[in-house]
């Protein structure tokens, strides 16, 4: 037996949520709606690139929330980025709200939740954080006070 890696994540939604994450990872991540088997519900498949990497399914009534049906302790999902200043020009420029945290030897990283409230991490090296964020800075949506 091989692990060869990570294949996707898959995200449930109403069918009014959506649109709404369709946009979301398209406009934030530029993830591009692509083949999607004819499954009998909806859905989407998000592709970076060749691979469909985020999969939406329309499984939960209207009026659903995530906490209404969360029984996990997945806490968020981490994607390794480069070019973090320009990613967060687009986050501010789409109005999306976002925390950052600095730590010496990991990384810099940005944490948001998108349209049904799923926490995201971006990952990037040390020497990508902007000056005005000081070493040891820690994210207040990772770690709550």
């Amino acid at each position: 037996m091989k692990l060869h890696g990570f294949n996707h994540v898959n995200i449930g939604c109403s069918p009014r949520d959506l649109p709404a994450i369709k946009k979301f990872y398209g406009d934030a991540l530029g993830l591009k709606c692509g083949f999607r088997p004819a499954f009998p519900n909806e859905g989407a498949w998000l592709y970076l690139d060749e691979r469909p990497i985020i999969h939406v399914v329309v499984r939960y009534p209207e009026g659903w929330t995530p906490k209404d049906a969360h029984k996990a302790s997945v806490d968020h999902i981490a994607f390794t980025m480069s070019g973090a200043a320009e990613f967060r020009e687009r986050l501010i420029r789409l109005g999306i709200v976002f925390d950052e945290q600095n730590v010496p030897d990991a990384g810099y990283q940005i944490f948001l939740r998108d349209p049904v409230g799923n926490k995201l991490e971006f990952n990037f090296v040390n020497a990508e954080a902007p000056q005005t964020l000081a070493p040891g800075t820690l994210a207040p949506m990772q770690f709550p006070a």
